[in-house]
């Protein structure tokens, strides 16, 4: 198993971050430490993750929560 960081932008975050977090209790095994953060004045969230699993696991988590409306994800490895 690899460790990954994710970070996950969500604008709308009111609207889709309730989608965003179905997501992330569904992965949550996989999920070793969490911290989020919000901007009241734009409404926009910013979550990072540190994520056990392997890449094909990474990549269809990013997709996953890609497919939510103004949520963007980049991850990178840390082996």
């Amino acid at each position: 198993m690899n460790i990954y960081i994710m970070g996950i932008s969500v604008e709308k975050r009111s609207e889709f971050g309730p989608k965003v977090q179905e997501v992330l209790t569904k992965h949550g095994d996989q999920i070793i430490a969490r911290f989020g953060i919000h901007d009241s004045q734009n409404g926009s969230g910013f979550i990072t993750l540190n994520v056990r699993g392997e890449q094909k696991f990474m990549e269809e988590l990013a997709e996953e929560l890609s497919a939510i409306p103004t949520v963007k994800v980049k991850y990178m490895n840390f082996a």
